[in-house]
């Protein structure tokens, strides 16, 4: 079943996805501010019995969530999280856990037991 109906219009399909955007931005407001209350009554139950600190308002703990957002969420700089222009570049690690450049059958044999020269032996 096809989101467009055959010989709908333009404008109704302009409607359709306008009311789609509306409609999720709606409930992602909703889901941020259900997420705020959760932050705010876990910290009011947990904190001010283990830690002895005060209880927080609901706006206060927008701002944990915001502020642990911008303190943990990866990929705003260094090499964390693969959303900058790197993304897709890094050659992934193999199933074996060897790097790149050193994958299971790239990797030659190191020298046997025997063949080992002993450290400071030799001339």
């Amino acid at each position: 079943m096809a989101f467009f109906k055959k010989g709908e219009s333009l404008a109704a399909k302009i409607a359709k996805i306008a009311a789609m955007v509306v409609g999720g931005l709606a409930l992602a407001a909703l889901f941020g501010f259900a997420f705020g209350l959760v932050v705010k009554l876990l910290w009011n139950w947990l904190m001010p019995e283990l830690f002895g600190l005060k209880e927080i308002s609901y706006w206060q703990a927008w701002g944990l969530v915001i502020l642990s957002h911008i303190l943990i969420k990866p990929g705003y700089g260094g090499n964390g999280g693969g959303h900058g222009k790197d993304r897709g570049k890094r050659p992934a690690f193999t199933a074996d856990g060897c790097g790149p450049d050193r994958t299971a059958a790239g990797m030659t044999p190191g020298p046997a037991a025997g063949d080992r020269e002993e450290p400071g032996a030799g001339g």
